[in-house]
């Protein structure tokens, strides 16, 4: 430990009569904390899927409550031991110790239930925490005299920086900035930074001197060198594995987690010394020593799994390793530690440091080896019973070790204050934490056994239904899910978003953690009241991401929508045409966040039109291939593509041109394509082929217009509806040179997996969850189209349907210029001029407009509930 502690350890023979010291005093009330967080660790483990958040709530309670709360009291008290430096203002540590744990607790609440500031605010309490604690370090270091231990200081004070910046990581989490594709990468950073920062550089600073006291043998000569040199690793390590995870440089990120486990080895050479020269012989030593060791091998397959995934999959496929790195070595250096330094920091005299030792040491060879061999059953894919063993083995030992902390701390109490006003002092906080740990214990065997909402209700079976349920852009839709009562909901939950999410209902049932694309099917009891669902993953409940099962007639509360306007006057804001950001669908049920800004790697279709190719004769390849597409903000699934865009490539010539089409199909199902420019039988040309089957299409082009093509297979409205479609653009012999050309090919949304239930359901009524131009709902919103003031700019359109067509319009300047279905109805001269480009669903056609100053000028489909659900965009005009 430091030389301070073992002058406590063999400190003056006990006189009873004499208060306990005030340092003791400080440590009796502090590592109450500490144990309080150990007894609601227990608590949340027993708890399970009663907690909203049971995984996450879990590692935060343990590692943000427990374990940063000790570290902040040791790293302080080792600082004064090994400088010998006078102990400062008790006020200010306190001060400090209050604040982190009420930031955790902000923490805790504002990720599992409430509102996302209040964890942002909480996090940012904790960088506030970290940096001051940081900074009361360095100033006992420039305040005291040079000694041989300085060198631990700086451990300290960097693991208090990396804290600061996971912090800081943490509250972009659970802000709306940390959603969408960055969001894993966040996640991978945060989890690195504060394991192997906050925790990691901590445990081994201390070790360098803990080590040899619990072995009760002397340091190594070559301490100083070794930690200096394991810092100059470790450190700048840290920083560029944390930088790479963030900058997607996935080597990056591994060199600095290899230097990191350089700089790791480095420092544990001195512990290795010492083990040589004496063995393991206490519960402490044998705890610190098996920590070291999970250590060791966490780090190692950390380095294999950050070398060897993409970013954005490091975070998965580090939890696994959680069991490894949390109760292995974290949770084994924790309560080894304290097994060795609360008896010393009680006080009491040497009967009673022999007499806490020996409590808290008791049976400690079982408690070990049952911890130890439990930590392999809760990382390995072990079935289901093997895994609750798991727990049983770790959890145990450490519910035993609070029970004994819990004595040793009331025992020091009682014997050192017995009837005094100080000693009711003490006694306060001590009694107030450890009954807080007691009784939420209680609270939680409780509702863990109670079950969910409905429990102990009867409900008899009416009837069953199956919804199709779509995880997606922070939202859970539908967010309200109506059935008579007594009904027996089936929910197939598909996560079509980038990002992983999973969903937990307030009865007990839930899904896994779903990657993109992934499914996973609930069935409920029958309905007998009210049921709240919501995402788990950390920070999405309180962005929105929840929904309500409610009995045919209930009213679901106002907290439990979507988070976006219900109307044409979403809480969003206004467009400049009054259709607001927000859309809703025909029926009225919420629609899509159209304001909600795109993900970072979505690129807009590019609508500009190039001119016609020379020559008579175009040979083009069209395959099929299934993507996952922003179909709007922040929404993703899969679709049905020709070329992997929605629309498909673009084909442009002349009358009489003859476009031979090669095309092959990469799906996963059968399909087909039929272009409306040619005239061919469809016997051949447009049949359905298989998956890695090709085809040859030749047509003619004839007829001047705007053509659609689309999938030929039945039922067409689905391959339609999903994205199979595009554009054929054949140039009327006299047309006029313009300053710019755009092509908008309107389309309906339909969200869910494509060809579900749910799916042809509102296909078949006309429902759609949105409309869109060139497959992005609000798109050019957020990419808008240029032009520039007195340019004549041409706007072909195609309506692609596969059920509803366009009235396209421009707000703020009329077309002089209209082309449909292969006539002119209006030209440039003509003394009229035309509001819309109205067209039924696979037809074409264009129309011409010239801008008549600089400004922002809405394009919009004019049938409004279509423009309200994402029909529209932006045109940006600047000075010619």
């Amino acid at each position: 430990m430091t030389p301070v502690e073992v002058h406590i350890e063999k400190g003056p023979p006990e006189r009873p009569a004499v208060p306990v010291r005030r340092r003791s005093s400080w440590h009796l009330r502090a590592n109450a904390l500490v144990v309080a967080w150990l007894a609601l660790t227990v608590a949340a483990a027993l708890m399970g899927e009663a907690l909203p958040a049971p995984r996450w709530l879990l590692v935060h309670v343990f590692l943000l409550g427990a374990v940063s709360t000790a570290i902040l009291i040791w790293s302080e008290h080792f600082t004064i031991a090994l400088l010998r430096a006078r102990t400062p203002e008790p006020r200010w540590s306190l001060t400090r110790l209050g604040l982190l744990n009420a930031a955790t607790v902000a923490v805790l609440f504002g990720v599992a239930a409430g509102p996302w500031p209040v964890a942002a605010g909480g996090a940012a309490v904790v960088v506030a925490v970290a940096v001051w604690h940081a900074a009361a370090m360095v100033g006992m270091v420039r305040r005291a005299l040079p000694g041989r231990f300085g060198h631990v200081i700086a451990w300290y004070v960097c693991a208090a920086g990396a804290l600061a910046a996971g912090a800081a990581l943490g509250g972009l989490l659970v802000s709306p900035a940390g959603h969408g594709l960055l969001h894993e990468r966040l996640h991978a950073a945060h989890a690195q930074v504060n394991l192997l920062g906050w925790v990691g550089l901590t445990v081994l600073g201390t070790l360098f001197t803990l080590w040899p006291t619990v072995l009760r043998t002397r340091m190594s000569d070559r301490t100083r060198r070794a930690s200096l040199a394991g810092l100059r690793l470790a450190v700048p390590g840290l920083v560029l594995m944390t930088g790479g995870l963030l900058a997607d440089l996935r080597w990056v990120a591994a060199a600095g987690l290899a230097a990191y486990a350089a700089g790791a080895l480095a420092a544990l050479l001195p512990l290795a010394e010492a083990l040589r020269r004496r063995r393991p012989h206490t519960g402490a030593a044998w705890m610190l020593g098996a920590g070291v060791v999970w250590f060791e091998i966490t780090l190692t397959a950390d380095v294999v799994i950050v070398a060897t995934r993409p970013t954005s999959a490091v975070a998965p496929a580090l939890e696994p390793l959680l069991p490894l790195v949390l109760a292995g070595f974290v949770a084994q250096v924790l309560l080894g530690s304290l097994l060795h330094l609360l008896p010393a920091v009680l006080g009491g005299g040497p009967a009673r440091f022999k007499q806490n030792m020996a409590l808290l040491e008791r049976g400690w060879p079982v408690r070990l080896a049952a911890f130890n061999l439990g930590v392999p059953l809760l990382a390995l894919p072990v079935p289901e019973p093997l895994n609750l063993l798991g727990w049983a083995l770790v959890l145990a030992p450490a519910a035993v070790f609070v029970v004994l902390a819990v004595a040793a701390l009331l025992r020091t109490w009682a014997a050192g204050h017995p009837t005094s006003r100080a000693g009711r002092a003490i006694a306060s906080p001590v009694l107030a934490g450890v009954a807080a740990g007691c009784l939420l214990t209680a609270a939680a065997v409780v509702v863990a056994t109670a079950g969910g909402s409905q429990a102990g209700q009867t409900v008899t079976a009416t009837g069953a239904r199956t919804v199709e349920v779509t995880l997606s852009g922070m939202r859970v839709r539908p967010a309200v899910i109506e059935a008579p009562p007594g009904t027996v909901l089936t929910l197939r939950v598909t996560n079509t978003d980038a990002q992983r999410h999973d969903l937990r209902l307030a009865t007990g049932e839930r899904t896994p953690t779903l990657a993109a694309g992934q499914r996973a099917t609930l069935r409920l009891a029958p309905l007998g009241g009210t049921v709240d669902g919501w995402c788990t993953v950390a920070g999405h409940r309180a962005a929105g991401m929840t929904m309500r099962i409610v009995p045919a007639g209930a009213v679901a509360g106002p907290d439990h929508g979507t988070g976006v306007g219900h109307g044409a006057h979403g809480a969003t804001g206004q467009s400049p045409t009054g259709t607001g950001h927000s859309s809703a669908t025909g029926d009225g049920r919420p629609g899509l966040d159209l304001a909600a800004p795109m993900s970072p790697t979505w690129k807009p279709y590019d609508a500009a039109l190039r001119p016609a190719p020379g020559g008579s004769e175009h040979a083009v390849e069209i395959r099929v291939d299934d993507r996952v597409v922003e179909v709007a903000p922040g929404v993703r699934q899969r679709m049905w593509t020709f070329g992997g865009t929605v629309p498909g490539p673009v084909l442009r010539g002349r009358v009489g041109d003859v476009f031979t089409v090669t095309f092959v199909n990469g799906g996963t199902m059968g399909h087909g394509i039929d272009f409306h420019a040619g005239a061919n039988a469809p016997d051949k040309v447009m049949r359905t082929i298989e998956p890695g089957q090709r085809l040859t299409y030749r047509f003619r082009a004839e007829h001047a217009g705007a053509w659609l093509y689309h999938c030929s297979t039945m039922p067409m409205s689905q391959h339609i509806a999903n994205g199979m479609y595009g554009a054929v653009v054949i140039d009327p012999p006299d047309l006029a040179r313009v300053d710019r050309e755009y092509l908008l090919v309107s389309g309906e949304l339909y969200l869910g997996e494509p060809g579900t239930d749910a799916q042809v359901v509102k296909l078949r009524e006309g429902r759609p969850d949105g409309w869109m131009f060139n497959g992005t709902a609000a798109g050019y919103d957020h990419a808008p189209l240029a032009a520039k003031a007195g340019e004549r700019v041409r706007i072909w359109a195609v309506a692609a349907g596969p059920s509803s067509g366009t009235a396209l319009h421009v707000v703020g300047t009329p077309f002089d210029t209209v082309y449909k279905e292969g006539a002119y109805l209006l030209r440039a001269g003509d003394p009229g001029g035309a509001q819309v480009l109205d067209l039924a669903p696979a037809q074409g056609g264009f129309a011409e407009l010239v801008f008549p100053e600089p400004g922002s000028y809405p394009v919009v489909d004019h049938t409004m509930r279509h423009a309200e659900a994402g029909a529209h965009g932006l045109f940006t005009v600047g000075t010619r």
